[in-house]
C-alpha cells in the first residue's frame, strides 16, 4: 500500500461536491508559469447536505488553476505514466471513472513533448473538486534501519512475514475482515500488536529479518516499507505485504490526549525524542496501537504502492480510493510550498481515510525523513479525471 501509510501515516481529496456543474472550457494558453507561492486558500463552496459517502454523491467541476509549474508537472507526468500500466484495467471504486476513460490520456502521456507536461494536465483532464475541496496532507518516506537476516545479540526484534493463519472471515462484530479461526473454527480477531510483541507468533519461523531498534521498526511499520542495512553493509528493501486487521491508532493523538505531547508538537522527530527519553512509557505507547504490519522482501524496483507499482518521491500521494481514483493526478494548493503542485494517487494508507486527505511521499534519506516527519499542510485539493468523465458522473446523480 502508504506504502501504508500509510500513519499511514498521512491524506485524500473530498467527495464530489453538492452542486456539480458542467466542466468549463480551459483557459487560453498561460504565460510561462512561475514557482507558485503559498496563498490563503479560497473559501470553500458551501455544502449543505450531510457529508457524502462516495465520490459521486456530490461534486463540482472547475477550471484548472491559473498557475502550474512545468518542473513539478514533469515529475507528476513520470509517475502518471507508471500508473497507466494498471489504471486502464483497474476498477475504480470511487465511481468517477471507467478503465476505458484512461486509455486515451495514457496513450498521450507517453508522447508528451518536453515543456508540455503542465499543458497536458491542464487540457486533457476535468478538474474536479470533491466535497468542499478542503485538503489536509501529511507525509511519509522510506526509512532505513539497522537489521540482520538472523537474530544476533544486537538484533533481537523480529520482522514477520504474513502468518498462514491470517485469513478473511466473518468477525464477531458481524463484518468480514482479517482474522483467524480459533480451535473451535470460529472466526476471531487476529493477534494485536501487544500480543504479537509478547510472543504470539514466536517459534513459527515467520521472521524475514531482525531489527536492532524497536522504535525504528515501529515507525517503519507506520511508513509501510523501508530498508534494512545489514552488518556487512548490504541493504535489503522490505515492503508491506499484509496487516492484522486491527484499527490503526495514531500515537501522536494519544500523547495529545494525555497532555504529554513533547516539545515541538506531534512531528515524528519530536515523538521519537520523547520516546527515547521515556523508554518504558514508549513500549506501552507503541502497544496502544493494535495495528501490526507484515512484510515481504522486495527484489525489484520499489517501494511498491497499493497499485503494485513503484511509487515516486515528490510525486506520489496515498489517498482513499473511495474518493480519489487510484492512478489519478491530484492538484494540491497548500500552505506548505514543498507540497504544492500536482501529485498522483498511487498508494493507500490505514490512516488515510475520507475525502481530501492525502499522504505525500518523499523518498528515502535524511531530507525525506525531515520533510515527511514534519508535514502537516492545509489547503485546497482538486482531482484530475479524463475529459468527459465529470459530465458522466453528473448525469448519474
Amino acid at each position: 500500500m502508504r506504502l501504508w501509510l500509510r500513519g499511514l501515516a498521512l491524506a485524500p481529496l473530498a467527495l464530489l461536491g453538492a452542486c456539480l456543474s458542467r466542466p468549463v472550457e480551459p483557459p487560453p494558453p498561460l504565460p510561462q508559469p512561475v514557482q507558485p507561492q503559498p496563498v490563503r486558500p479560497q473559501p470553500p463552496v458551501p455544502v449543505e447536505p450531510p457529508a457524502p459517502t462516495s465520490a459521486v454523491d456530490s461534486g463540482i467541476a472547475l477550471s484548472p488553476p491559473a498557475m502550474m509549474h512545468e518542473a513539478d508537472a514533469v515529475e507528476a507526468l513520470g509517475a502518471f505514466r507508471i500508473s497507466c500500466r494498471t489504471v486502464i484495467r483497474r476498477t475504480d471504486v470511487s465511481g468517477l471513472t471507467n478503465p476505458a476513460d484512461w486509455v486515451g490520456v495514457c496513450a498521450e502521456a507517453s508522447t508528451v513533448p518536453a515543456g508540455s507536461a503542465a499543458a497536458f494536465f491542464r487540457d486533457r483532464f476535468d478538474w474536479v473538486r470533491v466535497g468542499d475541496g478542503k485538503a489536509f496532507a501529511t507525509g511519509y518516506f522510506e526509512p532505513e534501519i539497522l537489521g540482520s537476516p538472523v537474530r544476533t545479540a544486537a538484533h533481537t526484534v523480529p520482522i514477520y512475514r504474513t502468518p498462514p493463519d491470517l485469513t478473511r472471515c466473518a468477525l464477531p462484530d458481524g463484518k468480514t475482515g482479517r482474522g483467524r479461526l480459533d480451535q473451535n473454527r470460529q472466526c476471531v480477531y487476529y493477534h494485536s500488536r501487544a500480543e504479537i510483541e509478547t510472543g504470539a507468533l514466536a517459534g513459527q519461523g515467520l521472521e524475514i529479518g531482525w531489527a536492532a531498534d524497536p522504535i525504528e521498526l515501529f515507525f517503519l511499520h507506520i511508513q509501510g516499507s523501508g530498508r534494512l542495512r545489514y552488518p556487512d553493509g548490504r541493504v535489503v528493501r522490505i515492503g508491506y505485504d499484509n496487516q492484522n486487521g486491527r484499527e490503526y491508532v495514531a500515537i501522536g493523538r494519544i500523547l495529545r490526549e494525555r497532555n504529554i505531547l513533547p516539545e515541538g508538537g506531534a512531528s515524528m522527530q519530536a515523538i521519537v525524542a520523547w520516546m527515547r527519553a521515556n523508554p518504558e512509557q514508549a513500549g506501552e505507547l507503541m502497544r496502544s496501537n493494535p495495528s501490526y504490519i507484515f512484510f515481504k522482501v522486495l527484489t525489484g524496483p520499489g517501494p511498491l504502492g497499493a497499485m503494485g507499482l513503484p511509487v515516486t518521491p515528490y510525486a506520489t500521494v496515498a489517498a482513499d480510493p473511495r474518493f480519489i481514483p487510484l492512478g489519478a493526478p491530484v492538484h494540491l494548493a497548500l500552505d506548505r510550498p514543498e507540497a504544492w503542485g500536482i501529485w498522483v494517487a498511487q498508494d493507500t494508507g490505514g490512516a488515510i481515510k475520507g475525502s481530501n486527505r492525502v499522504d505525500t511521499f518523499w523518498g528515502a534519506g535524511d531530507e525525506a525523513r525531515r520533510l515527511a516527519g514534519g508535514m502537516a499542510a492545509n489547503g485546497q485539493g482538486l482531482v484530475l479525471i479524463p475529459k468527459g468523465a465529470a459530465a458522466r458522473a453528473l448525469s448519474r446523480r
